[in-house]
């Protein structure tokens, strides 16, 4: 098999991380017989400085020509004038809104583990640790209030600004139907998230959910408000399943559920639409305050690189060798400044991916 990955750098630590999920990659291709084609391009900090914007034109048109994509982190340091200066649409972070857009890639899966050799890493108690960790925040990525009309006016009060939720019965079936089919494969459970109490549209968000669900009747269903929601993926999170929201609270309650866990550094993510290109990236930021230091840990990107195997490509036992190679280094040890721990063997972010790939 011969792939073209179209490879978003971006920036701070994105182009260290990125490298190592490519010499995982690689590794894999060899292994297996397959050949993995790397095309580099602009987007976030560095396309701005390169182009005067963070997405490119030119970028979109290789992204769309590629059978996947594969994003490091984009954002540049904060207080770095040169980029606060900018209005909005210019900034580094709307790339990601464009081209999550410009790909049709309407749901974004984050998976939330806690592995086992780290579960000392869990700042939940013990006993709640111990119960384990398993859910998938399935969110729904081009709607919403991050894609709904906005704007600022004046009224009696001054200056007023407003964004608007909005979302419609075909964006709310489309995403809901990702979650039920990707709960078959797990463990039959659904918990939708929404705020029906106070809001029309996730009223409707409700309604289309309920009636997805009549498809599916092996899958157990469980609306949940989301203030809720918050508080129970503290006080249980192993109830948790699979996780259905919109776009802004998918946002808010996938980095909660990932730090549970231990360590935003451990987490991948897929972005998917209709086709099998995919857009696959780790779910921390750029960290530029540790960029080109050998420290970041490279090992949600090369989860990520696992979940584009298994969900664009269609190479499940490929992505198990990369999953089973990553809990084997962990489980001898190895660890990178976020995850060390007392007892443990303290690598570098390139020694990290070695060691990976060594095992694959």
């Amino acid at each position: 098999m011969k792939k073209h990955i179209a490879v978003l750098a971006g920036d701070g630590i994105g182009p260290e991380i990125t490298d190592g999920a490519i010499a995982v990659l690689n590794k894999v291709g060899e292994k297996f017989g397959h050949e993995f084609e790397f095309e580099h391009l602009l987007m976030g900090v560095c396309a701005i400085e390169a182009t005067g914007e963070p997405l490119p034109q030119y970028t979109i048109d290789r992204c769309l020509a590629s059978d996947s994509v594969l994003l490091g982190a984009v954002g540049g340091a904060v207080g770095d004038k040169r980029i606060e200066k900018l209005p909005g649409h210019l900034r580094p972070e709307a790339g990601l809104l464009k081209i999550r857009s410009a790909l049709g890639l309407y749901s974004n899966l984050r998976p939330a583990k806690l592995f086992p050799a780290l579960a000392g890493a869990c700042p939940l108690r013990k006993d709640i640790a111990e119960r384990g960790i398993d859910l998938v925040v399935v969110r729904e990525l081009i709607g919403g209030i991050y894609f709904g009309d906005r704007g600022r006016g004046v009224g009696e009060g001054g200056e007023f600004a407003y964004d608007t939720e909005k979302y419609s019965v075909m964006e709310v079936e489309r995403i809901a139907r990702i979650a039920f089919d990707l709960a078959m494969r797990r463990r039959k459970h659904v918990t939708s998230i929404d705020k029906a109490n106070v809001l029309e549209s996730s009223r409707l968000w409700r309604e289309v959910v309920h009636n997805v669900a009549k498809e599916y009747p092996e899958v157990e269903l469980t609306d949940m408000l989301v203030d809720n929601t918050a508080m129970q993926l503290v006080k249980n999170p192993s109830q948790f399943d699979v996780v259905l929201t919109s776009n802004i609270f998918g946002d808010i309650l996938s980095d909660e559920a990932a730090m549970i866990t231990g360590s935003i550094g451990m987490l991948a993510s897929s972005s998917l639409g209709a086709t099998k290109r995919g857009l696959y990236e780790p779910i921390h930021g750029s960290a530029p305050d540790i960029a080109g230091k050998d420290i970041a840990n490279p090992i949600a990107t090369i989860l990520s690189a696992a979940m584009m195997l298994r969900d664009s490509f269609d190479l499940p036992e490929e992505a198990k060798a990369i999953e089973a190679a990553v809990n084997a280094v962990l489980d001898e040890g190895y660890r990178t400044a976020d995850i060390m721990s007392e007892g443990m063997k303290q690598v570098k972010g390139s020694e990290m991916t070695r060691l990976i790939v060594d095992r694959i």
